[in-house]
């Protein structure tokens, strides 16, 4: 193993805190992720990494060595992608709601891996805040309102929302012709993983947003069990358009409130400030940017 595999090795061990989990991801044998970090101490001559049973994470040593090695190797990347010709190429790890990745990027993943064959793309689903650099997620794309971090944040689009319930709900309680004209209207609670309240529901009248509380008999804090609570006729519910297309187009929930649509989500991609852009997750954040603004124009 040359000098920077040994550092790409060695980075990966930081930033997932496991000897296994860098193995795994770097589809290396652990003996050899061991021999690679303990080759590098020994060139160096400092004790790179604290070992423990339960944990691995960097000596004040290994944490500025660390920092060179991320600047080293965003530079040699930069330098292998600049020839024409090359392509980016590497195990890329992204973090993705699974309503998102299901509904827009899977069905136009083939496309993405035509034109980057290079890449080993990995997709975790959550609807959770995560650490990145403790997951080995290289990048994470996030709905809503961002949460203040030390990531670095890329707005990528907006997706239009919409108000729904489903024709049973309808049935019982009357289509609302207004915000004004939700007595005697339910909402299905939403509560958020980033801070824990249960959202409001929210219009844009005469262009001012306006947020309204009802009252919920259910709360719930993942996207595709709030849509099938407001499929069941449990209450009012509001979403990105993609994410109830189907529903919608099936007759199981039906748009109200049309006049005054929630605002639109932003849709954003986070990356740690210390990870180099690197050519692979270039070329996947310009991907998603356009698939993303095709789903909220609208298209498949």
């Amino acid at each position: 193993m040359d000098r920077f595999d040994a550092m790409r090795v060695f980075t990966r061990v930081v930033e997932r805190r496991s000897f296994s989990r860098a193995a795994e991801d770097l589809g290396l044998p652990r003996s050899s992720v061991t021999e690679a970090v303990k080759g590098l101490e020994a060139r160096l001559g400092v004790r790179l990494l604290q070992r423990t049973t339960r944990h691995v994470g960097p000596t004040l040593d290994g944490e500025a060595y660390y920092r060179r090695c991320l600047g080293l190797l965003a530079d040699l990347e930069d330098a292998e992608g600049a020839f024409a010709g090359a392509t980016p190429k590497g195990l890329l790890h992204v973090g993705v709601h699974g309503g998102m990745a299901s509904r827009i990027l899977v069905p136009h993943l083939p496309e993405f891996l035509a034109a980057c064959p290079g890449i080993d793309l990995q997709l975790s689903e959550s609807d959770r805040y995560v650490d990145l650099l403790q997951e080995g997620m290289d990048c994470v794309l996030r709905v809503g309102t961002l949460i203040d971090s030390d990531l670095v944040a890329r707005r990528l689009t907006t997706l239009p929302e919409v108000t729904c319930a489903s024709p049973a709900y309808l049935a019982r309680h009357g289509v609302p012709h207004g915000p004004d004209a939700l007595d005697g209207h339910c909402m299905v609670g939403f509560r958020s993983s980033a801070t824990g309240a249960v959202l409001p529901l929210e219009f844009l009248v005469a262009g001012e947003r306006r947020e309204i509380r009802l009252p919920s008999v259910v709360t719930v804090n993942g996207a595709e069990t709030y849509a099938a609570a407001g499929r069941a006729g449990l209450g009012l519910i509001q979403a990105p358009r993609y994410r109830l297309e189907a529903d919608i187009r099936a007759g199981a929930l039906v748009v109200v409130l049309a006049d005054t649509p929630p605002t639109p989500t932003p849709v954003s991609v986070l990356y740690p400030r210390a990870k180099h852009l690197s050519p692979r997750l270039r070329a996947f954040i310009d991907w998603v940017a356009i698939r993303l603004r095709a789903a909220g124009e609208g298209g498949s």
